[in-house]
């Protein structure tokens, strides 16, 4: 298994960003973490397979970030908007080995066994 981040990069406030987690070997939930240097790794949102529900970890992320997948590509998305300098981290994608998906599984890095790099985002 392995997931592979890229686009993330430095923008304005208000800017737009998309991430990218390529995904290989592995076709389950897929979800987005960050962390700021010195803080917890939090979860920002979630996708099922093959239905790809989508979860988000409160509903100020909802409203600016929107996660999404190709299965054709076998690729998963964070599309993030209204950015804000507390949006400033470094993103992770993150998958698990039985696949559940849920807003619960945000709350904890342990429920993921698998991690990519990283992307960093800044924000300013």
């Amino acid at each position: 298994v392995q997931l592979v981040e890229s686009g993330g990069g430095s923008v304005q406030a208000g800017g737009s960003i998309r991430l990218s987690c390529a995904v290989s070997g592995y076709r389950h939930c897929v979800a987005w973490f960050r962390q700021v240097q010195g803080k917890a790794r939090e979860g920002v949102a979630s996708i099922s397979s093959p239905v790809g529900t989508t979860y988000y970890r409160d509903d100020s992320l909802k409203g600016r970030f929107t996660i999404s997948r190709d299965s054709a590509k076998n690729t998963v998305y964070l599309e993030m908007n209204g950015l804000e300098p507390g949006d400033t981290a470094m993103y992770y994608c993150a998958g698990r080995t039985d696949g559940n998906c849920g807003v619960w599984y945000l709350t904890t890095t342990s429920a993921f066994q698998y991690w990519g790099q990283g992307t960093q985002v800044t924000v300013s």
